[in-house]
């Protein structure tokens, strides 16, 4: 994710974020390491794909962190 302000506000105050935002570049890297190998057994690939989806829902989650931390600014800043 790109480093704006509100990432750099959650990442500050959001433990969760800052959580699921580790987890997610861990799994990163655990993906990149099946990516070298030149062929993956089945049970790899199986792994690979499971870890692709968990990624993908830990970016999803960090996402609705995202809009519900400029929801509330918005909020803020309307009163």
């Amino acid at each position: 994710m790109k480093n704006t302000p509100v990432i750099q506000a959650l990442r500050e105050v959001n433990e969760e974020f800052k959580r699921l935002e580790q987890e997610h570049r861990e799994l990163d890297e655990k993906i990149l390491l099946f990516n070298k190998k030149s062929f993956l057994s089945s049970t790899e690939e199986v792994e690979k794909k499971r870890l692709q989806k968990l990624k993908l829902l830990k970016k999803d989650m960090m996402t609705s962190l995202i809009m519900s931390y400029k929801k509330q600014i918005a909020t803020k800043r309307a009163q």
